[in-house]
């Protein structure tokens, strides 16, 4: 899933990447959470005609038009790519409103496996910054829908679409975020051109080698810690590669465990009684 984001690149090179019309100075954020505003990119028709893409600010929750009351419907910051499509909380918004968020980070927890730190010794879930290793912008795929309340308010709120985790994400958590190449955003953000089927053949993890990770205090678990510091490092970045070398010497240790059992319960030969005098031999 994603439960927590950044966005600290500098406004030009944000623009640069996901080339919006619109030219904010939006100061750094280092732990977006759910039902902040969130910056979105979404293709809108001018009114001379042309298809651009604008920056627009949405609130991260997403609420089905056909809710009457958002207080008695589940927060919604994440939708699974897989079913967004037979879900009717997401099927008109797949196929009408999909947008962008803008990110250039993301926040994931990894949880202790079970049995260990049981007690008063249970240690908390330890955060991971997640990012590109090239420290380009994140684009997450999201959907987005305008709540209109009894009194004719509108709210405009929005999702970040997940898929399967990736070998290297499997390490920390079982999804990920849906992260979209540059060359896909008109694939994704145009729905009149490409429909819901097309863009949802997006929805694939990114590749392994695309990211890195490193582990970060958990400062970050609290929402009023948006400064630099939630991300200082507690140790170096963690690659694919790093990961696949984990994992060997993993599966080194496990096989000799394994071993180890085997030589503990082999049974021991049973010895024949001695006979008289054999002490005496």
């Amino acid at each position: 899933m994603c439960g927590r984001f950044a966005i600290t690149l500098p406004p030009e090179a944000v623009r640069a990447f996901f080339r919006y019309v619109e030219q904010p100075n939006f100061p750094p954020r280092y732990n977006v959470a759910s039902t902040q505003p969130v910056p979105v990119v979404r293709l809108e028709r001018d009114p001379d005609g042309e298809k651009r893409r604008h920056l627009v600010l949405a609130r991260w929750a997403f609420t089905p038009g056909f809710v009457k009351d958002p207080k008695d419907f589940p927060l919604v910051i994440n939708a699974r790519s897989e079913t967004v499509l037979e879900k009717p909380s997401f099927r008109a918004a797949m196929r009408r409103r999909r947008c962008v968020f803008v990110a250039d980070a993301f926040y994931e927890w990894r949880r202790a496996p079970a049995g260990e730190g049981a007690g008063r010794d249970k240690r908390p879930a330890q955060p991971f910054l997640i990012r590109r290793r090239d420290g380009a912008p994140l684009a997450l795929a999201g959907l987005w829908e305008t709540w209109t309340g009894p009194n004719g308010e509108e709210v405009d709120g929005a999702c970040v679409l997940t898929t399967r985790a990736n070998a290297f994400m499997s390490a920390v958590h079982d999804r990920m975020p849906v992260i979209l190449d540059p060359q896909d955003f008109d694939r994704w953000l145009d729905t009149d051109a490409h429909d819901a089927e097309e863009a949802q053949a997006l929805c694939a993890p990114l590749p392994e080698d695309a990211l890195e990770m490193w582990p970060i205090s958990t400062a970050v678990n609290k929402v009023a810690n948006d400064e630099p510091g939630v991300q200082t490092p507690l140790g170096p970045p963690l690659t694919a590669q790093d990961e696949d070398q984990r994992q060997d010497q993993g599966e080194d240790q496990r096989q000799d465990q394994r071993q180890e059992s085997r030589e503990e319960t082999v049974p021991t030969p049973p010895r024949a009684a001695p006979r008289q005098g054999d002490l005496f031999d």
